[in-house]
């Protein structure tokens, strides 16, 4: 008797792991099938889908953002979810933090920058040459710098790929001295032509992904976003209220 008794602890501790496994299965195949089925409808690509924080939607995450979908991929929102319980937490705006900064990594090494003497912030900027707020960002630079703000620029042509800014602005990046050809550039100045491996299309991409629509666009140390110019003082303010 006791023997049966193990060997039926035994088959029903067997048979929960197997249906654990068929399920995580399903739910691992119903997800790709949902993927497919939206990249088809919205000719974006999909890089990441898996579990909302709100029971019965999905994350999507694509080129042109974050959005949520339906399980069964029939409805899909472009919305913001809050957490009530948390007082009114953003979520998406947390996992867009979160992507934004683990997507900076990725140009740590193509970005232009004025860095302070006596750092104590870092802050990456999307940027275009033409934009006239960001060449009176640009004009401010040294008082930035002064209170201890270090700017990092990542291309975002504003006109897109096929524009003359992009060409101008893969000329920068691509230049001997990049700083010394967007101190230029922000000035009005002639662009000389230059060509190379960039990363400009790359950073607007990624700009578009994480929902940058204009320039300049302020990603802070904490991964949040301050749209738009920002005086120097102001953004010190800003800086000391997140760290």
């Amino acid at each position: 008797m006791k023997k049966w008794t193990k060997f039926n602890a035994v088959v029903s501790g067997f048979m929960l792991i197997l249906s654990f496994n068929l399920s995580a299965s399903g739910e691992t195949a119903n997800k790709d099938q949902v993927k497919a089925k939206l990249q088809k409808a919205l000719s974006m690509e999909i890089s990441a889908i898996g579990d909302a924080p709100v029971p019965g939607l999905l994350q999507v995450m694509t080129e042109k953002g974050l959005f949520y979908t339906s399980e069964d991929g029939k409805y899909l929102l472009q919305a913001r979810i809050y957490s009530i319980d948390e007082g009114m937490r953003n979520v998406t705006e947390d996992a867009l933090g979160e992507m934004r900064l683990s997507g900076l990594e990725k140009f740590s090494d193509n970005v232009i920058e004025y860095k302070a003497d006596k750092e104590k912030y870092v802050v990456n900027i999307f940027t275009d040459i033409t934009c006239g707020y960001c060449r009176k960002l640009h004009g401010e630079m040294d008082q930035y710098n002064d209170l201890g703000i270090t700017v990092r620029y990542l291309a975002f042509p504003r006109g897109g790929l096929n524009s003359r800014t992009y060409t101008d602005m893969v000329s920068v990046w691509c230049a001997e001295n990049p700083q010394e050809a967007m101190n230029n550039a922000k000035a009005g100045g002639t662009v000389a032509s230059k060509k190379c491996d960039s990363k400009v299309a790359e950073e607007f991409a990624f700009g578009q992904k994480i929902g940058v629509n204009g320039t300049p666009n302020i990603i802070m140390p904490d991964g949040s976003v301050i749209p738009g110019y920002q005086p120097p003082k102001q953004l010190e303010a800003a800086l000391k209220a997140i760290l």
